[in-house]
């Protein structure tokens, strides 16, 4: 085993070797006797103690830094935080004159789903908007470029607005193109992908960090003036996560080497920075390239920094040290142990991390003592009403796209549209089915399976449920719940006098899930040839295909392993179908069973009861059984309680997630900002 060795004249810093956590190391933090040097051992333990008076601000700047935005490159619930938060609390609270400005990656590129132009000052984004761009400065960058050799790159900012939010866009050729190399994994889209200059997304994103700390220093040094300094920096997930170590440590570590004023260094140290953790199981991890990455971030005071960052005491011993889980750079790391604050996009998401390996992984001790420390908290994401409601504009466009369909608008006081669309969607299902030209030209992109026309059951939709789940076909959505759970309802309810319920299932990813979807067709034609004619399964993705049946469900089914906020059941609810949900993570915070929706009594994660009363527990056993209950109560209310199911739908249409309700999550972001608690 080896000791990093850290030389302690000042002269002799130095990047850490190259690959050396392959092979067996310690770090011997000892008792520094430079007081610089104790400040930063001791940084995480204040950082997580929350031993620090908060920055009395009457007016917030802050930048939201983040790698996907929903305007102009999105590729999850992440991407439309990033967007909409800023653009709600700039129109809440511009009258204090309070802001916050969304600094992001200039993508350039073509993945061959998704491109980037910059052309005559317009950059046009991976979502098809456009913006008018201004350069204001050239920032150089410290980073290793290739063959680890150390370079100074540079970033060029460019600033617009769209949305009521300002943007200042980082340019910078090598690490934010989005052209893809050919030995690119098939799954990274997006910003995400291997590029052809092989910067995989862990060194993009930590380029992202580096890029934006030496716009705070330049501006700081007042170097650039056009931009004014941000006094709150939030963090968007693991993508910005080595922010808080660029400001809190290597700024310490400037000082020691004396290459950064102090006074400069404290500024930039007492920025609070708030992290907003979106999915624990996301965290940037990168064993290969974890040295160089590490010598990008903190140049040749890697070493330096590496030996002091201690972690507060905590019974894991992977986290240890605040710039590595194990042996292995962890992009996330850094901002669960420094940031001044931690956000989760959910109450509930925020108990299950804190408290369970299984969703908490490495940094479950961390979050804990952070929540117990109060500087870890939950707020539920938010979702515009308007975008999610039943559009007329989308309507007609679903109308026009398939040509014989004829969907109506409908709120919470005229559900009778409702059981049209129910109709409208049985007949276009049935012409799916019975016009192969008719499916390959509407909906080319899926690929279905055992569809049969079901008009006959058209006069008697009224006492038919229509249950649907479009999620993507990935593991985390619980398939293999559903799956379980329609089987089990196949064999008991074969002989049952009442109508069979309608499934349509399906969506875009894993190919052995869809398999699975169709064992599930090809099984219960076994148990019921009847019940099989009403399952419709298939995979791919077509947006007005997936609206039209969110417009006709009655049901929505999200049996998930997990899900941190959850954004589906709010719009399932928005279109009056109720969610039939475990009680995981968001799920809990935003459905009342009951009320607007069903969950699960109880939720087991690994075996556990993480949910619910024990006694249940110990009678349900597992996620399967209690999911199985609760779709049949669902679906007893539905044939036995229509009154009760009709004022749930009801319920359901008229709550509103949106940011700037009253006491919505802008307001609580807001305290936050001005108080450093909720």
């Amino acid at each position: 085993m080896s000791i990093l060795n850290l030389g302690s004249a000042k002269n002799k810093f130095s990047f850490l070797p190259t690959n050396f956590n392959k092979h067996k190391f310690s770090i011997n933090y000892g008792t520094p006797h430079n007081p610089l040097l104790r400040q930063m051992q001791n940084m995480g333990k204040k950082q997580c103690l929350t031993d620090k008076c908060w920055p009395e601000n009457s007016q917030i700047h802050a930048w939201m830094i983040t790698a996907e935005t929903a305007t102009f490159m999105k590729c999850g619930g992440l991407g439309m935080v990033a967007s909409e938060l800023p653009e709600n609390y700039n129109s809440v609270f511009a009258a204090q004159k309070s802001d916050i400005t969304i600094i992001t990656p200039m993508y350039l590129g073509d993945t061959g789903r998704k491109k980037c132009t910059f052309e005559d000052d317009v950059y046009t984004g991976a979502e098809g908007r456009q913006i008018k761009l201004k350069k204001l400065c050239t920032v150089k960058v410290p980073f290793m470029g290739s063959r680890n050799r150390f370079c100074h790159f540079k970033a060029e900012v460019y600033s617009g607005n769209l949305n009521g939010a300002d943007y200042l866009f980082l340019h910078n050729d090598r690490f934010f193109s989005i052209n893809p190399a050919a030995e690119n994994p098939s799954g990274q889209g997006g910003c995400y992908v291997l590029n052809s200059l092989h910067v995989d997304e862990v060194e993009r994103f930590a380029f992202l960090s580096k890029a934006v700390y030496c716009l705070l220093e330049s501006i700081a040094l007042n170097q650039i003036k056009n931009i004014r300094l941000p006094n709150m920096l939030l963090a968007n997930d693991w993508h910005s996560g080595a922010i808080s170590g660029l400001t809190k440590y290597l700024t310490l570590a400037k000082v020691y080497a004396e290459r950064l004023a102090p006074e400069t260094a404290e500024q930039l140290s007492n920025i609070p920075v708030i992290h907003i953790a979106h999915h624990m199981g996301y965290q940037g991890w990168d064993y290969n390239n974890t040295s160089k990455i590490l010598n990008s971030l903190y140049e040749d005071l890697a070493t330096l920094v590496l030996k002091n960052a201690k972690a507060v005491k905590n019974s894991n011993p992977r986290t240890v040290n605040t710039l590595l889980v194990g042996d292995t750079y962890n992009q996330a790391s850094c901002n669960m142990h420094l940031a001044d604050r931690i956000v989760t996009v959910s109450k509930n998401y925020m108990e299950e991390v804190s408290r369970e390996k299984s969703f908490g992984f490495d940094f479950r001790d961390i979050l804990k003592i952070r929540k117990n420390c109060r500087s870890f908290f939950g707020i539920v994401n938010g979702y515009e009403k308007k975008l999610i409601s039943p559009n007329a504009k989308k309507i007609e466009q679903i109308n026009s796209y398939f040509g014989d369909t004829q969907f109506k608008v409908y709120n919470e006081h005229s559900l009778q549209n409702k059981l049209h669309n129910k109709k409208e969607c049985i007949k276009l299902l049935s012409h799916l089915a019975a016009d192969t030209n008719y499916r390959q030209k509407v909906i080319p992109n899926i690929d279905t399976y055992g569809f049969g026309s079901i008009l006959p059951v058209l006069h008697e939709a009224e006492n038919i449920p229509f249950i649907c789940m479009t999620s993507r076909l990935v593991e985390q959505k619980g398939y293999d719940i559903a799956v379980n759970a329609i089987l089990r309802m196949a064999d008991k309810y074969r002989n049952s006098p009442q109508d069979f319920p309608i499934f349509v299932l399906g969506g875009a990813g894993n190919k052995d899930l869809f398999h699975d979807l169709m064992a599930l067709k090809d099984n219960t034609k076994q148990i019921c040839r009847d019940f099989a004619k009403r399952i419709f399964v298939f995979h791919g993705y077509n947006d007005q295909f997936a609206y039209s049946v969110q417009l006709a469900a009655d049901f929505y089914l999200m049996p998930s392993y997990f899900e941190p906020c959850g954004l589906t059941q709010m719009e399932a609810m928005a279109k009056g179908s109720l969610p039939i949900a475990t009680s995981t993570g968001g799920l809990v915070d935003t459905i009342q069973d009951g009320v607007d929706g069903f969950r699960t009594e109880v939720f087991f994660a690994d075996g556990n009861r993480v949910y619910g009363p024990n006694l249940q527990a110990q009678h349900l056993k597992n996620n399967i059984n209690a999911y199985f209950e609760t779709l049949e109560k669902a679906i007893r209310c539905f044939y036995t309680s229509p009154k009760q199911l009709h004022q749930m739908q009801r319920t359901a249409m008229e709550n509103d997630f949106s940011w700037s309700i009253p006491n919505g999550s802008v307001y609580k972001y807001d305290k936050l900002f001005h108080t450093g608690g909720l």
